[in-house]
């Protein structure tokens, strides 16, 4: 009895682990894919702001959809974010300020100042795509949160590629890397086995 119970617990620490692996190498390959296919929209998920002025994280996914928006990927860039207990700005009110001062059109903007985590902001976007007729986007995130936030945008209605940021703070170094790749393994398994969102490393959440 004992050496069937010890083979089944094998066998599932055997299932568990390779599940890992799967999804963790699979967060792997989506962070180096660049989707940018003409689109409604892209959809810039929010980060840490502080007073208006975006992080790091932040801003380098700005600047990455700005360069997007510049290459006529989407006639229009919306930023999403809500803001913390204190804040005088949402996220997506700094993201917006910050693309408005890079020159892009105030029509081409649009803030979602809503949702706490990624689960929320698809579901605001989502709902945002249903009211004006849109249905694709290219997501720009850091390329660690890139599976995630595409599952859930899908899910949530939306025709969503990604095409994640290469520079900033998550990719500086490989310890770095290999950190958020493990936290977002977790969240994105997370995610699956109960359809809710949980908190991850920081501008990731």
């Amino acid at each position: 009895m004992i050496g069937i119970l010890g083979r089944v617990a094998a066998a599932l620490f055997v299932a568990i682990g390779l599940i890992v692996g799967v999804t963790a190498v699979n967060i792997w390959w989506t962070a180096r894919q660049d989707e940018r296919p003409v689109s409604d929209a892209i959809v810039v998920l929010g980060s840490a702001q502080y007073n208006g002025t975006p992080s790091p994280i932040f801003e380098a996914r700005l600047d990455h959809a700005l360069d997007l928006y510049n290459a006529g990927v989407a006639p229009t860039i919306i930023t999403v974010g809500g803001r913390q207990t204190g804040d005088r700005f949402t996220e997506a009110e700094a993201g917006l300020l910050w693309l408005a001062e890079q020159g892009v059109p105030e029509e081409a903007l649009r803030a979602i100042p809503d949702g706490s985590d990624t689960l929320a902001s698809m579901q605001v976007v989502a709902a945002l795509f249903v009211s004006q007729g849109l249905s694709t986007a290219v997501l720009v995130t850091d390329p660690w949160h890139a599976m995630r936030a595409t599952r859930m945008a899908q899910d949530s209605g939306i025709l969503a590629t990604s095409s994640p940021t290469r520079q900033g703070p998550a990719v500086q170094t490989r310890s770095t890397q290999v950190r958020y790749i493990a936290r977002e393994t977790a969240a994105y398994l997370f995610y699956r086995l109960t359809g809710s969102s949980v908190a991850g490393a920081p501008g990731i959440d």
